[in-house]
């Protein structure tokens, strides 16, 4: 894959369909638990809208207008504290190994930083390395417990970044 023809957008309700089928797709390759991960959001379905609220943001990284992975930031829910959540961070595997990730972190985190926000928090699972490796790379912190209640119990590695 060409990096020529790689966008980094905002999602549309056109994008929808796709990138909930992306995060779906890549949750079971990587043998993530259905239950208590983003899996079984009610929200997946529903990207555009979920992320079209103040204080947030969806991004979509588009091939040849296919859908290839996404990102986005939100209030951290049930958290009384100016702090964002980088949430449904996943990528097909054509989109993997070209910076792509890396790219899509530094996108939230602008938005974060321009929606006011001072932190910037994460959820994982510790068998996705690559993904830990790369937050730890770009400056997010383990953390010894969870911030707010999202809901995604089966997520057991929580990490933290000053904005």
């Amino acid at each position: 894959m060409s990096r020529d023809n790689i966008v980094i957008r905002d999602i549309t309700p056109a994008d929808n369909k796709e990138i909930a089928q992306v995060i779906r797709d890549v949750l079971v390759e990587l043998g993530a638990p259905k239950v208590g991960t983003a899996y079984e959001d009610k929200t997946l379905d529903c990207m555009a809208e979920t992320y079209s609220k103040p204080k947030a943001a969806y991004f979509v990284v588009s091939s040849n207008k296919k859908v290839i992975g996404g990102a986005g930031i939100a209030q951290l829910d049930n958290c009384d504290e100016n702090v964002c959540e980088l949430q449904k961070m996943y990528f097909l595997p054509e989109a993997r190994g070209l910076g792509l990730g890396e790219k899509m972190i530094n996108t939230c985190l602008d938005k974060a930083r321009e929606l006011g926000f001072e932190q910037c928090y994460l959820e994982t699972l510790p068998y996705m390395k690559a993904a830990t490796k790369l937050y730890t790379k770009v400056g997010f912190k383990s953390l010894k417990e969870p911030l707010g209640n999202t809901g995604h119990f089966s997520c057991n590695v929580w990490m933290i970044k000053r904005l």
